[in-house]
């Protein structure tokens, strides 16, 4: 158990500007870009000179293409159009059913913690039936991250070797940038918004933070409609970046004490729990990887 760090002189943390328009150049060799999709910028760093700017643009396209398909603000997305029982399942892209059926699994490896019907309980509110009387659903909590695992596996088909892409939070690190051995990654103070709480040493894995920091308490407890407690934040690390998404949800979710017993037992991802009391609990492998 480590006490929580208070903010200093020299932790901060860079708001995101706005999106630049087109691809702009590093200061060093290579991409860097922020693109404004799914309601969130997705930061582009990218060391390879030899990329080229096409690999990146198709990567961008795919973003838009998951919003378009999955985002529950969309009238016209499958999601959308699946929930007010305009599809059936049969009727759903080959991708919106490969997320599902994952999603379904996922429910299955958290004890029903990662819940994508979870957010329509909220308030006591019953999930609305779609065709056939299915559930409305909300997999945004796996998407993000699934999404960011296709545009790495684009990149490095394009033959990118060190780059760093960042998906508000969720972020897949390849390789290393120039001149370092391996990317650091700033996990943001949950309640000091230009503070950060604790950093990492990353090189081809994925990390991801579920907490009250960016959208406040969002997420919902599928047991308990009063939400989980004792809970500021939850940060994975692991190979798979959409798996560490989903967990890092789901742990959210079970609150303080549950999350803490369920961490310790994962295979092949590690967690770091920001508790309301301001205590970080860490796991062994993330007390590795802290710089």
């Amino acid at each position: 158990m480590t006490r929580f760090p208070g903010a200093g002189p020299t932790s901060s943390q860079t708001p995101l500007s706005r999106a630049p328009s087109g691809f702009l150049p590093s200061t060093r060799d290579g991409l860097r870009h922020v693109e404004h999709v799914m309601g969130m910028p997705v930061m582009f760093d990218i060391c390879d000179s030899e990329l080229e700017v096409a690999a990146l643009s198709a990567a961008v396209d795919w973003l838009h293409w998951v919003d378009a398909s999955f985002s529950t603000y969309r009238g016209d997305s499958q999601i959308s159009r699946l929930n007010r029982g305009e599809l059936t399942a049969g009727e759903l892209h080959p991708d919106v059913s490969a997320v599902l059926e994952r999603c379904a699994e996922l429910h299955q490896e958290t004890d029903g913690y990662f819940d994508i019907e979870a957010p329509y309980r909220r308030g006591g509110s019953a999930p609305a039936a779609g065709r056939g009387g299915a559930r409305s659903i909300e997999p945004s909590g796996f998407v993000k991250g699934w999404a960011v695992d296709r545009v790495v596996r684009m990149l490095r088909d394009a033959g990118a070797v060190n780059f760093m892409v960042n998906a508000s939070g969720d972020i897949y690190a390849a390789g290393h940038p120039d001149g370092a051995g391996a990317w650091r990654v700033g996990i943001q103070h949950p309640r000091l918004s230009n503070e950060v709480a604790l950093t990492l040493a990353l090189r081809d894995g994925a990390v991801a933070t579920s907490g009250t920091q960016a959208r406040g308490r969002h997420i919902a407890d599928p047991f308990d409609e009063r939400g989980p407690t004792g809970l500021l934040s939850v940060t994975i690390t692991g190979e798979d970046i959409a798996t560490a998404d989903a967990y890092a949800t789901a742990a959210f979710a079970m609150g303080a004490q549950r999350a803490a017993k369920w961490c310790a037992g994962l295979n092949g991802y590690d967690a770091a729990l920001i508790c309301e009391d301001e205590t970080v609990l860490m796991t062994a492998g993330f007390k590795a990887a802290r710089v």
